[in-house]
């Protein structure tokens, strides 16, 4: 009884959506490291084009994470298209999503040149600019502080508005 008790929670959690400060942490934690990346790929399996956005957005971020680390052509091909894929969905059931734009902008500052996925990037960096000081949640707003200040796309200048 006991067992099937125990199976039974463990079947529940695994339908519950992850917490989403947990896969803010274990994305920018994911980014150089192949372990801590399939971890959280696994994690997001489950997400659907029906769940939260912002959730499509990372789980769309670590195919493309998975594709750095995928041996072969073929595979890592195949990744970094379903990655894109997810992250133009969730950009697209939310246009103005500002943790959206800073999702797609960490991919194509990232992206291989060959992949030809770097289009948006003066517009995802424009969206930040302009919004930055509108968000309502201090956990986004330090956490796209902390992404900005290492990022290539913005200008030592524009890094002081954060």
């Amino acid at each position: 009884m006991k067992a099937l008790f125990l199976f039974i929670m463990l079947s529940v959690a695994a339908l519950v959506a992850p917490d989403i400060s947990d896969v803010r942490a274990a994305y920018r934690d994911a980014a150089e490291n192949q372990e801590k990346t399939e971890k959280l790929y696994d994690e997001l399996k489950a997400i659907t084009e029906t769940d939260a956005p912002v959730l499509l957005g990372y789980k769309g971020a670590t195919a493309t994470l998975m594709a750095k680390f995928a041996k072969g052509v073929k595979l890592k091909t195949s990744y970094f298209k379903e990655g894109e894929k997810l992250i133009e969905l969730a950009i697209g059931a939310n246009p103005e999503n500002i943790e959206l734009r800073y999702i797609r902008l960490s991919v194509q500052e990232n992206a291989p040149k060959i992949v030809r996925y770097k289009k948006d990037i003066s517009k995802d960096k424009q969206l930040i600019l302009d919004n930055y000081k509108s968000i309502k949640n201090a956990e986004i707003m330090k956490y796209i502080k902390g992404f900005v200040s290492q990022s290539v796309s913005f200008t030592e200048a524009e890094k002081e508005l954060f």
